[in-house]
C-alpha cells in the first residue's frame, strides 16, 4: 500500500446527515508533538478532511475548495481518539461555512456513541474552529465527478495507512529546515491530493514546523490559514516573521510559497505558539 499523509492518520468518519459529520483518528506516537499531545497541524488536517463532507453535501453540483481555516485550541488531546464534530453553518452563493469542535474521545471510538455524548454535553471541546469553502464549477476538479459525500450518509468510511510505518508522519513529509522560519517540502506523492496540489493538511503541518523553528521549545496551539493559490511546480517553501514574542507565547506569520514558480504566494498562515 502506498503511504500518504492523509491515509496515515487512520481516520474513521460518517456523515450523519447532510449538515453534520463526525470523524475520529487515533492519537499514537505517529502524530504526537513534543509535549505528548496530537500536533496542531494534525488537528487542522482532520478538521479540513471532515468539514468538506457536509459542505459538499450541501451543494452537490459544485466543487469546493478550502479558502480559510481557523482552529483555536483550549486543551491538549492526549488520550484519543481525536474526535471532530463538523456542522454546516451557512450556504452562500459563493461559499460554504462549516463550524467544528474538536474533542478528546478518552478511549471511545464509536462514532454514534461519540455523537450522542457530544449532544448530551458530556464532552468538553479541546478546540474550536471555522472553515470557509469557495464554491466553483466541477470542471475545477477533473476526474472527481464520483466524489459525492451526499450519497454516503450513514456510511462509515475508514482510511488505513502504511501498517509498517514507525516514524512520525511529520518525518515522512520530508521537510527540510533551511534556516529559522524557512522550511520546505517537495510536491511528493505523500502530500499531493487527487487534483494534483499539496493537501491543505500538509501545508498546515509545514506552517507549524516553520513557526516552531523560530519559537523552539514551544508548542503550536492556534492556527489561521488563508489558501490563495494551488502549487504548480514546488517545492513549497516558507518565509516566517515573528510578530509577537512574549515570555509565554509567540505569534508567527508564515508565508507558503511555490519556490519553483518564482516564489508565487500560495498560503498565508498565522500560528500562535505557547511555552
Amino acid at each position: 500500500m502506498n503511504s500518504h499523509f492523509l491515509r496515515d492518520l487512520g481516520t474513521a468518519q460518517v456523515l450523519l446527515d447532510k449538515s453534520r459529520a463526525v470523524l475520529t483518528a487515533p492519537v499514537s506516537d505517529l502524530v504526537r508533538n513534543g509535549c505528548g499531545s496530537a500536533a496542531l497541524g494534525v488537528l487542522v488536517t482532520l478538521v479540513d478532511i471532515v468539514t468538506s463532507d457536509p459542505a459538499m453535501a450541501s451543494c452537490p453540483d459544485d466543487w469546493l475548495a478550502t479558502r480559510d481555516l481557523v482552529l483555536h485550541t483550549a486543551a491538549p488531546v492526549t488520550v484519543g481518539p481525536v474526535v471532530v464534530d463538523a456542522r454546516l453553518t451557512r450556504v452562500g452563493s459563493s461559499g460554504v461555512v462549516v463550524g467544528t469542535n474538536v474533542y478528546d474521545g478518552n478511549g471511545c471510538d464509536d462514532l454514534d456513541e461519540l455523537a450522542a455524548t457530544i449532544d448530551r454535553g458530556a464532552l468538553v471541546a479541546a478546540a474550536t474552529g471555522l472553515v470557509t469553502f469557495a464554491r466553483m464549477t466541477r470542471l475545477a476538479a477533473p476526474g472527481m465527478d464520483h466524489y459525492s459525500p451526499g450519497d454516503w450518509i450513514g456510511e462509515v468510511r475508514r482510511t488505513v495507512g502504511d501498517a509498517t510505518a514507525t516514524s512520525p508522519v511529520y518525518d515522512r513529509l520530508g521537510a527540510r529546515v533551511l534556516a529559522a522560519g524557512a522550511v520546505e517540502i517537495d510536491c511528493s506523492p505523500y502530500v499531493v491530493n487527487s487534483i494534483g496540489t499539496v493537501t491543505g493538511g500538509a501545508q498546515a503541518a509545514l506552517a507549524e514546523l516553520a513557526a516552531l523553528s523560530v519559537a523552539p521549545g514551544q508548542e503550536a496551539v492556534d492556527m489561521q490559514l488563508h489558501f490563495l493559490a494551488q502549487v504548480r511546480v514546488g517545492p513549497l517553501r516558507t518565509r516566517s516573521a515573528v510578530v509577537r514574542r512574549a515570555p509565554d507565547h509567540s505569534v508567527v506569520n508564515v508565508r507558503l510559497l511555490d519556490a519553483g514558480d518564482e516564489n508565487r504566494l500560495l498560503t498565508l498562515a498565522t500560528v500562535t505558539t505557547q511555552a
